[in-house]
């Protein structure tokens, strides 16, 4: 297979495999794929982020069943900032493949998601960002909401420019 023409991506915990694959890649000599779509991904476990307490009730996703998640994903006694549950803390960033970052306004994830966006230009990754300031966690499987539309097109053009 071409890596070349291989992206990774997904949602939320989704988004954490895909920035954990990478990551896990570069360090094992693998090939890495050409782009990351990385859609409100988890990638801070320590739920640390102000929009975790901020947002962690009444907006779809909520502390309790991010609770839930986490307690049927990580063993008891896991450092929640091990970069294989938290790649946000990963010791370097460096030589990832490019990214779009996906965030939603009233979502627990959006900040740790900022975050790792952050983090990923710092370490010279080129990363593009898209904030949806009134969507919530979920919003790109909400097909029937008309102002997902933009946000899908978005994600596609993307991933066209990414394979060329």
């Amino acid at each position: 297979m071409d890596p070349a023409r291989i992206a990774v991506g997904g949602d939320s915990a989704g988004g954490n495999l895909a920035a954990v694959t990478c990551i896990a890649e570069r360090d094992g000599g693998g090939a890495l794929p050409c782009f990351q779509l990385l859609i409100y991904p988890a990638t801070d476990m320590t739920r640390a982020q102000p929009s975790h307490r901020a947002l962690g009730k009444g907006f779809f996703l909520e502390t309790e069943t991010i609770d839930w998640f986490l307690d049927h994903y990580l063993p008891p006694g896991t450092d929640r900032r091990q970069w294989r549950a938290s790649p946000l803390f990963a010791e370097s960033l460096e030589g990832l493949p490019p990214a779009l970052v996906v965030t939603a306004g009233f979502d627990p994830l959006r900040d740790e998601g900022e975050a790792y966006a952050a983090a990923l230009q710092a370490a010279g990754v080129t990363v593009s960002e898209l904030r949806e300031p009134a969507l919530v966690h979920g919003f790109v499987n909400m097909a029937l909401i008309r102002s997902t539309a933009a946000s899908r097109e978005a994600m596609g053009a993307q991933l066209r420019r990414a394979f060329r």
